[in-house]
């Protein structure tokens, strides 16, 4: 599957659980880390872990697992591995605090609006 569709998974899956702010940045240029960063923002704990496990079930459901989960039991910020696709979802204050969007200030905000 091109990675354009599992962005657009990733963040209706995030739309569908309310979370906030989702930004998705090309980073493909500035690290080897990952092609691009999905960060989006929720208002506690318990709609940080739902907004992830939905991300999990509908990536699974396209034939998507994820490498490596990292945060869940913590809840504020949890971030989930995909690759090329890294997803971090947090906290209001945990984003606000770490301002990771700042550290890729070069990336390009990538669109991958639905066609209709």
């Amino acid at each position: 599957m091109d990675i354009e569709k599992r962005l657009e998974i990733i963040k209706d899956a995030l739309e569908d659980k309310k979370a906030s702010d989702i930004e998705i940045i090309n980073v493909a240029e500035q690290t080897s880390i990952a092609d691009y960063f999905v960060i989006a923002s929720c208002q506690s704990s318990i709609q940080v872990r739902a907004c992830v496990d939905s991300v999990e079930e509908k990536m699974e459901e396209a034939g998507e697992n994820v490498r490596h989960t990292e945060g869940y039991r913590g809840g504020s910020w949890i971030l989930m591995d995909y690759g090329d696709i890294v997803v971090h979802v947090m906290q209001e204050e945990t984003r606000q605090f770490y301002s990771i969007e700042r550290l890729w200030t070069e990336g390009m905000p990538a669109d991958i609006d639905e066609e209709e």
